[in-house]
């Protein structure tokens, strides 16, 4: 089976950002340091045409640069057909106190 992949280096506030989002929306990666890495720092610039440009995020064979979480979502769905995906109910974001405050009030209107 196929893996995620994501190629970052530390300080790297748009790595941090999408390591953020991958994790809030449960997809699971591989992170790699290219600066541990002289390896994945050639697969990046190979990738990269040239630069070193992180996050770089490699699903399926296919290099995305500095993607966003649907992009890396598009990669996986079709890189990987068989893996199943939280619907767009199960991410959304918990209603939090307002909600939970008109939950309450409904539920007391009975």
């Amino acid at each position: 089976m196929s893996e995620v992949v994501v190629y970052w280096r530390p300080g790297c506030v748009f790595c941090a950002r999408l390591r953020r989002q991958l994790d809030r929306a449960g997809v699971p990666y591989r992170p790699v340091n290219i600066w541990e890495d002289p390896a994945a720092a050639e697969t990046v610039r190979s990738i990269a045409r040239g630069d070193e440009t992180v996050p770089t995020v490699v699903v399926g064979g296919q290099g995305l640069v500095n993607p966003s979480v649907r992009q890396v979502q598009a990669a996986m769905r079709e890189a990987m057909p068989d893996v199943p995906f939280a619907s767009d109910a199960a991410r959304r974001p918990s209603p939090g106190l307002l909600g939970w405050l008109r939950e309450k009030v409904r539920k007391l209107g009975r």
